[in-house]
């Protein structure tokens, strides 16, 4: 693997990459930069960690797009840090190495073992002590955790109405929903009883599934 491919510049040409797509948050913009994404594809597709494009990575799933990851982490994020972000798909990790670096604490669920054991070895080894993994059907999201500040979900389809019960006051939930054929990016934010919805654009998301494996 060469050092042109893993290096600290190479991600900053991916940063400023995403900087002329539109992502304008400097700390969005500091965590892609931060985080070696190279450490969350298998080594066959290291060349390719890079890229601005999704990337299997086992079990029929995917690493998302890095202006994806982008966009759902700016969409989460208000002027106040949050605290804690529940994050329900762990997959290869990347999202919730991402969002470790802008949230006190990440909560994140994975419903294949296999996926979340090479990902809680990669948080272990990346020294990121204060993401919190959990092996279960992330449908049911996290009710002990409970609220969260922010809410990711990162399979397209339905969104459960237990995760928006499980948003703090004030709380974004942030994922893609199914429409016929089609996903859209929504982002939901919670005002007391309320809920309001707006859309972020179009997007391609492995489907929500529930179940363990």
């Amino acid at each position: 693997m060469g050092i042109g491919m893993t290096s600290a510049a190479t991600r900053q040409r991916l940063v400023r990459r995403l900087a002329d797509e539109g992502i304008r948050d400097p700390r969005v913009l500091a965590a892609i930069g931060e985080v070696p994404r190279h450490r969350f594809v298998d080594e066959a597709l290291s060349s390719r960690a890079y890229e601005d494009s999704a990337l299997p990575i086992g079990r029929g799933q995917t690493i998302s797009q890095p202006f994806v990851v982008a966009l759902m982490t700016e969409a989460v994020l208000s002027a106040v840090r949050p605290s804690r972000v529940l994050e329900i798909g762990t997959g290869s990790g990347y999202q919730a190495a991402v969002l470790a670096q802008v949230a006190d604490r990440v909560f994140t669920t994975e419903r294949i073992g296999e996926l979340l054991r090479t990902a809680r070895q990669r948080f272990h080894e990346l020294g990121l002590h204060n993401i919190l993994t959990r092996h279960v059907d992330g449908l049911a999201g996290w009710p002990g955790q409970a609220p969260f500040d922010a809410i990711v979900v990162t399979a397209g389809g339905e969104i459960p109405s237990a995760l928006f019960a499980q948003l703090a006051d004030g709380g974004v939930l942030v994922g893609p929903e199914q429409h016929g054929a089609h996903q859209e990016l929504i982002r939901v934010t919670r005002s007391g009883d309320d809920f309001e919805r707006e859309q972020l654009g179009a997007v391609t998301f492995v489907p929500l599934r529930q179940g363990l494996e």
